[in-house]
């Protein structure tokens, strides 16, 4: 029976270029306003990654232009990182999904997928190009591209190339993109973007120019949280076609105790030998001689067995309660700080550290409840606040017990940092509820509320004092005339030992001039 050529379907395939071509508001390029608002944040975020990570202190530069019409505005990033190898530079600028990050260790980029969707905003809203320069430290040559993408196949399209000798010592990227954009509507994102990101990051000179603004946020320490490390997996967070991948990738020859020791985060000769005879597999049977179903085994006792150590933060890079603290002060202007960095914590195999701080009074305006600034590696959360576990945790905590009443001029920050952070979209606007990072994020809390309440106490009790001292001194002078009439003695000696009685109370000296 022959088919009816109506009811034929055509079929293919798409590049993952295309995908996200199709589907850009999942990447938060669904309008010319949060499309401004993602291209600047990918662009800095890459170039704080090109210079944290190698150990460079950051100085970054930021300009927004508006083009020859009112919907396009120009994206220039400017950064003394690392740089790109010329010759890696079309891909990954130019191919999605291709990138240096993909290793477990703490980033801000981590998809490789970013900077390729502002290029794909670019192509699709503007047909202009991404026009890119870098060069590394030791490069004799400093590369030059204008690049697209070719969509259907997923390669970039190098529509123009210069190699030039370099005639200083200059290292970094700058990458440039003409964009469909509403900067009006987008200026106020922004610029609490680049706020937000130099509170995170003290050690960071940022230069911010737009058509109507200058923000300058310079440097305020040297200091630098120590750079990441790269982490093997741990054995809770592995799944069937991990082990297959890594059994792919190892000898053939080990055996499977050995490979257990050797692949996995805190996995040595004696916790291997544990799990073995826990689990009751063949610890000498070779990886070549594995089948798919000892492999699913595998994936399933791993996962179960109880006595794993936790991961350990070498691929972690926290900022630190020092830092935290002069970001906050200098940039929010706050009368007092609290800031904690919980110890290392896991989920599901994964690492990860919660740090958390208050900032009371000074500058901060008062409000009905606390101002939160929520940060993901590094990176300043500024959409989707009510889905974030941090602003559950903090509507749900008792602020009364710390003394905060309010309106009160109080904000909070919260950052967490790990391997593989759980957020609530492809967006990354928002943290998951995972129970055990919300139990450390109100843990952090809780320990900075501690100490805000004895601060709050302590300006308290400074307080009563002044409002006593003023108080009693009215009178002083008005009593020692009454008991110089009274025993015919000078009222300064009773003036002088009044005063002493007073400053003994208040703990503080009383001036003769404050009283008369």
């Amino acid at each position: 029976m022959s088919e009816s050529p109506l009811a034929r379907e055509s079929y293919r395939g798409l590049s993952a270029a295309e995908f996200f071509y199709r589907n850009r508001e999942i990447a938060g390029f669904s309008n010319p306003v949060r499309a401004l608002y993602q291209t600047v944040r990918e662009l800095v975020e890459n170039s704080l990654d090109a210079t944290e990570l190698h150990g460079i202190l950051p100085d970054l530069k930021v300009f927004i232009e508006l083009g020859d019409k009112p919907d396009r505005v120009k994206v220039r990033v400017e950064d003394n990182g690392v740089g790109i190898p010329y010759d890696e530079i079309p891909n990954v600028f130019g191919r999605v999904f291709y990138g240096s990050k993909y290793v477990i260790k703490q980033s801000r980029g981590v998809f490789g997928l970013g900077i390729k969707m502002a290029v794909l905003y670019a192509q699709i809203t503007t047909g202009t190009p991404i026009y890119v320069m870098s060069a590394t430290p030791y490069s004799p040559v400093i590369a030059e591209y204008k690049l697209m993408i070719d969509i259907s196949k997923n390669r970039p399209i190098i529509l123009h190339e210069r190699l030039r000798r370099k005639n200083r010592k200059w290292h970094g990227t700058i990458v440039e993109l003409t964009i469909e954009g509403n900067w009006p509507q987008a200026r106020r994102r922004v610029e609490e973007y680049i706020r937000r990101t130099a509170i995170i990051t003290p050690y960071a000179n940022i230069y911010f120019k737009s058509p109507d603004s200058e923000l300058i946020f310079k440097r305020l320490t040297k200091v630098m949280p120590p750079p990441p490390k790269e982490a093997k997996p741990h054995p809770y967070g592995v799944d069937v076609e991990m082990l297959k991948m890594l059994i792919r990738s190892a000898d053939k020859s080990l055996t499977l105790k050995d490979f257990i020791s050797s692949t996995f985060e805190g996995v040595g000769e004696g916790i291997a030998s544990n799990f073995m005879k826990w689990c009751k597999l063949n610890p000498y049977k070779k990886l070549s001689k594995l089948t798919l179903d000892d492999i699913v085994k595998l994936a399933k006792f791993m996962k179960e067995y109880p006595n794993w150590r936790r991961p350990r933060p070498l691929s972690l890079s926290p900022i630190g309660e020092d830092l935290l603290r002069r970001g906050i002060k200098e940039i929010l202007g706050a009368e007092y700080v609290a800031a904690v960095t919980r110890k290392p914590s896991s989920y599901g195999g994964n690492p990860f550290v919660v740090e958390v701080a208050l900032a009371w009074g000074g500058k901060i305006q008062p409000s009905d409840k606390p101002l939160l600034f929520r940060f993901a590696n590094k990176i300043p959360l500024l959409y989707d606040e009510g889905a974030d576990v941090s602003r559950k945790v903090i509507d749900n905590l008792d602020w009364s017990n710390y003394k905060v009443k309010f309106p009160a001029p109080l904000a909070v920050l919260v950052h967490v940092c790990s391997t593989k952070l759980p957020f609530k979209g492809v967006g990354k606007e928002a943290i998951a509820d995972i129970p055990e990072i919300e139990k450390e994020i109100s843990n952090a809390l809780k320990e900075c509320g501690r100490r805000l309440k004895a601060h709050i106490t302590m300006v308290e009790k400074i307080h009563e004092k002044a409002r006593r001292k003023v108080h009693f001194s009215k009178y002083i002078g008005e009593v020692a005339r009454a008991l110089s009439e009274i025993t015919g003695l000078p009222s300064e000696k009773f003036a002088d030992k009044l005063l002493k009685i007073l400053s003994e109370e208040l703990g503080e000296e009383v001036k003769v001039s404050e009283v008369h």
